[in-house]
Formats: structure tokens, sequence, C-alpha cells
């Protein structure tokens, strides 16, 4: 026979899951909690988890998060150029990352990080987004994502040979793993 002997008063390690539903977190954010083990929307200090401070900027949310009609300017000229660089030669500029990480700034106000971050590509409210390009040349609409990278949503955009764009948000708990480095997604599961 044994005995359990329980602990009044001392919380479990799962109860900040209850926490976040009483604050008002939605069960996806909920979910991703309970994937990582501990709430990854709770503010923290990145040089804890060891980035160094010239790696990243904070943000300030209360900003107007309408676009920069700049950016939405060059996004275009961008395209305009890359479409008839093709036009003229048959072969497609290789910028295909920018002009994805371009698109989602513009379609979904995601904030970029700044130039060579480590882990995420940008943020959106709460969550670190990671932005994987699809492009005409490719013939499996599969990306694969680094395992270790810190994001929550994976936001692939798909660009097709009349330069359209669309993008899609796939939650990393939903990811495949495709090896012991990576996750894979695929433009066409649902």
């Amino acid at each position: 026979m044994f005995k359990i002997r329980i602990n009044e008063g001392s919380m479990s390690d799962w109860d900040f899951l209850h926490d976040m539903h009483n604050e008002g977190y939605s069960p996806d954010q909920i979910a991703d909690a309970a994937a990582c083990g501990y709430n990854p929307y709770d503010p923290f200090n990145l040089v804890d988890i060891g980035y160094d401070p010239d790696e990243w900027e904070e943000v300030d949310h209360d900003q107007d998060d309408e676009c920069d009609p700049e950016l939405v300017m060059v996004f275009e000229n961008l395209v305009h150029n890359a479409k008839q660089f093709h036009s003229i030669t048959n072969r497609y500029l290789q910028i295909w990352g920018e002009l994805g990480e371009l698109f989602a700034e513009i379609a979904y106000g995601i904030q970029r990080h700044k130039p060579h971050t480590k882990g995420s590509d940008g943020r959106l409210g709460n969550d670190f987004i990671e932005i994987k390009t699809i492009s005409p040349e490719k013939k499996a609409e599969e990306v694969r994502v680094k395992r270790g990278g810190n994001f929550n949503k994976l936001l692939i955009v798909k660009i097709d040979e009349n330069f359209a764009f669309e993008g899609k948000f796939i939650a990393r708990k939903d990811l495949s793993k495709a090896g012991s480095a990576h996750l894979r997604a695929s433009w066409s599961k649902k």
C-alpha cells in the first residue's frame, strides 16, 4: 500500500494554464503554452535567455499600426522590377525571402526584428512569427523551419508565377517533424 501526500496551497506545474484561461488567453495560446511547458506570452528579458541587446530592439506597440506608405511603394517597385526582369530574361531575381517578409509586414502588420535576429522574423501581437516563402521556382509547396527557432506561428507566403501573393498561418504545434533539427509544413495541408 502507498500513500499520496498532497501539499495544500502549492501550485502544480500546470496551474499556469488555468491562470492563462482566467486571464483571457485564447485556446490556441493556451495549447501553445501546454506544448512549451510555460507561458510564452509572458513578458521576458531576452538577455536572460542568451540574446545580445544588439540583436533586437523593443517595439512600441502603442504606435499607429498603419503600414508606412513608402514601404508599400518600395514593395510594389520591387515586385514590378522582378516581373520586368523575368519578362526580359526569363530568369527570376532571387529576392523571394525579402519579398515574402515585406508582404507579411504590409499585409498582416508583422513587426519585423532587426536583421540577423535569431529565432524568428518578427512579432504579431504576443506571437513570435517565422516567415517562409514559397517561390514559383519551387516544385514542392513545402517549407522547413529549424526546430530550435523561437516562434509560435509560422507564416507561409506563396508567390505564384504571376507574382500574386498569398499568406497562410500555421501554429507551431501543427507542424510535421521532418527530422531531428527541422519541422515541416505544407501549403496544401489544412
